[in-house]
C-alpha cells in the first residue's frame, strides 16, 4: 500500500494518460465481446463527441491542478482536514477513509447537486443526452461541468485534508470506475449484484441513465455504493427496461451534434415531462 502511495506522490503526466486511455481501450474491446446491449450503432461516430469532451476535459483541469496540489500541500503543513483531525489509525484505513470522502463530497455530492440546481442540470444534460452509453459516455462533459467537477474536487481536498498521494489515486480510481460503470458491458447478475454492495457497477450505474424520473434521480455515486445506499438515492431497474437519453430532450441528432451539445446548457430548462 505504500509503495502505491508512494507512487501516486510522483505519478508522471504521462502515466496519468495512459490510465485514461487505457481504460477506455480495454473496456471498448469489452464491449465487443460481453456487450449488454446488443444495439448496432456506429461506434466511431457516436464516439467522436464525446472524445472531443474528454480532451475539454482534459484542457480545462491541466492547468488548474496546480490549485489542488497547493491546497493539498497547504492541508498537510498545516494538519487541516477530517483525516488529519482523527486518532491516528493503520495506514490502509487512512487511505480507503480518504477515498471514501473524497468520492463523497468531489463525486456524489458534485452529482447531487448538478441534478437538484435546475442551472447545474442544464450543463450536466450533455452528459445524460447520450443515447448509446458506453465507456466513451463516461468523460463526455461539458466545459462548464468539468469547472464544476473541478470546484467540487477541490473543495473535497481542503475539507478532507487529503495528501497529493491520495488525490492522484483517487482520480485514477474515478477515471477507470467511470469507464467501467458506463460501459457497454454484461457481466453475470449476481457478479454485478454483488459488486454493488462495495463499488458502483455497469447495472447500478445504467439504472441513472434511464431516461425518466424518478431513475434519472437516483445512483448518483461515481467509485463507492455506500453513498447511495446511506443517503437513499439507490435504486435497481432490470436492464432490459432501460433507455438511454433525457425525456425532455429527445432529439438523437441534436445530441450527437458537438455543436449542439456545446450548446445544450443555455436551453431553457424543460420540466420533465413523465414519471415512472
Amino acid at each position: 500500500m505504500e509503495q502505491l502511495i508512494r507512487y501516486f506522490e510522483t505519478i508522471p503526466p504521462l502515466h496519468r494518460s495512459l490510465i485514461l486511455v487505457g481504460g477506455i481501450t480495454f473496456f471498448w474491446i469489452l464491449e465487443g465481446i460481453v456487450p449488454l446491449f446488443n444495439v448496432k450503432y456506429k461506434k466511431w461516430k457516436h464516439a467522436l463527441p464525446n472524445f472531443f469532451f474528454t480532451i475539454t476535459t482534459i484542457v480545462v483541469n491541466f492547468p488548474l491542478a496546480f490549485l489542488l496540489l497547493k491546497t493539498s500541500d497547504w492541508t498537510v503543513a498545516n494538519n487541516f482536514g477530517i483525516i488529519n483531525w482523527l486518532p491516528e489509525m493503520p495506514f490502509w484505513l487512512y487511505i480507503v477513509l480518504g477515498l471514501l470522502l473524497l468520492d463523497l463530497i468531489g463525486a456524489y455530492t458534485a452529482h447531487l447537486v448538478e441534478h437538484k440546481v435546475k442551472p447545474l442540470w442544464m450543463v450536466h444534460l450533455v452528459h445524460h443526452s447520450d443515447h448509446h452509453v458506453d465507456t466513451t459516455t463516461a468523460n463526455r462533459h461539458h466545459p462548464l461541468e468539468s469547472l464544476i467537477r473541478y470546484l467540487f474536487t477541490l473543495i473535497g481536498v481542503f475539507i478532507v485534508g487529503a495528501p497529493i498521494a491520495l488525490v492522484m489515486l483517487y482520480q485514477s480510481l474515478s477515471v477507470v470506475l467511470s469507464q467501467f460503470n458506463h460501459a457497454n458491458i454484461q457481466l453475470p447478475r449476481k457478479v454485478d449484484k454483488a459488486l454493488s454492495w462495495f463499488i458502483i457497477s455497469p447495472d447500478m450505474h445504467k439504472v441513472h441513465h434511464h431516461y425518466k424520473l424518478p431513475y434519472t434521480d437516483s445512483n448518483y455515486g461515481n467509485i463507492f455504493s455506500i453513498w447511495d445506499r446511506l443517503f437513499g438515492t439507490y435504486m435497481e431497474l432490470d436492464p432490459d427496461k432501460i433507455t438511454y437519453g433525457v425525456d425532455t430532450f429527445p432529439d438523437e441528432k441534436e445530441n450527437s451534434s458537438i455543436v449542439g451539445l456545446l450548446k445544450q446548457p443555455f436551453h431553457k430548462y424543460r420540466k420533465p415531462t413523465t414519471t415512472e
